[in-house]
């Protein structure tokens, strides 16, 4: 594309305003946590149906509902009172592709230590000083998450790695971004959009790559940090609303 760099924010503004609204949520996993009004039952059914977003869209909805349901549909109240009789129940086969019974039982307990310690996940994610995006959040996060090696731990990224942390920084956008529009929760109150990344996955990162906003090859944590200099370059209060403007571009294959 020979797009001018004024053109292409144009056109992703245009693009973010057209997806970022209500009916977004109808065939998206935000619509699981959307369910729920209680500020933790929102983050746990939203990290759980971030933690298994990948693949078709239609198999993570239902299978982040059978979750929901194998929690009474009550996530925070099961988290803090399961007993062992109730984690015995779930069966003993995969809740999504790789994630499985073992996977989402290693999660339940870890969400229960975690919010022993803390009465928000938000607690666990908050900025430091100096710090310009999530990438030691993430890691220290991970690090208070994961009490014991365990196969489940292949679930929560590590940017550390270099890993783009796409489900993760995706959550955090559900959890931190605010506007009007209802798509977004914006329940987390004490740390900043613009600290925020793009979520970036096969389909965001060829569409950039296709505008000419990231050359990087490789859809790792480097590649989210070049994406965020244009980004913030253009929206420095909420760089992650050009997620909405991004999958709308790839849904609708208008580069293809």
């Amino acid at each position: 594309m020979n797009l001018k760099e004024k053109d292409i924010f144009d056109l992703l503004n245009e693009k973010a305003e057209l997806y970022n609204s209500p009916e977004f949520i109808n065939d998206d996993p935000i619509q699981i946590p959307h369910r729920f009004s209680l500020k933790q039952d929102i983050e746990i059914a939203g990290f759980l149906s971030a933690s298994i977003a990948w693949g078709n869209r239609k198999s993570i909805i239902n299978d982040a509902n059978k979750m929901m349901e194998l929690m009474g549909n009550s996530p925070y109240d099961f988290v803090m009172n399961f007993s062992d009789s109730d984690l015995n129940k779930i069966p003993q086969k995969a809740i999504h592709r790789t994630f499985n019974h073992e996977d989402f039982i290693f999660f339940l307990r870890n969400f229960r230590r975690i919010y022993s310690q803390f009465e928000s996940l938000e607690d666990a994610f908050l900025i430091n000083e100096n710090e310009t995006n999530f990438y030691h959040s993430i890691e220290r996060f991970r690090n208070q998450f994961i009490s014991e090696k365990h196969r489940g731990q292949k679930h929560v990224s590590s940017p550390y790695k270099n890993s783009a942390s796409k489900r993760l920084i995706m959550f955090l956008r559900w959890m931190v971004r605010k506007d009007k529009k209802g798509v977004d929760f914006g329940i987390w109150e004490n740390i900043d959009p613009k600290f925020l990344s793009v979520p970036l996955d096969v389909h965001t990162a060829n569409i950039s790559r296709k505008l000419g906003i990231l050359t990087r090859k490789q859809n790792d944590w480097k590649a989210v940090e070049e994406l965020d200099l244009i980004l913030r370059k253009y929206n420095s209060a909420d760089p992650a609303i050009y997620d909405f403007a991004l999958f709308g571009l790839g849904v609708s294959k208008e580069f293809e």
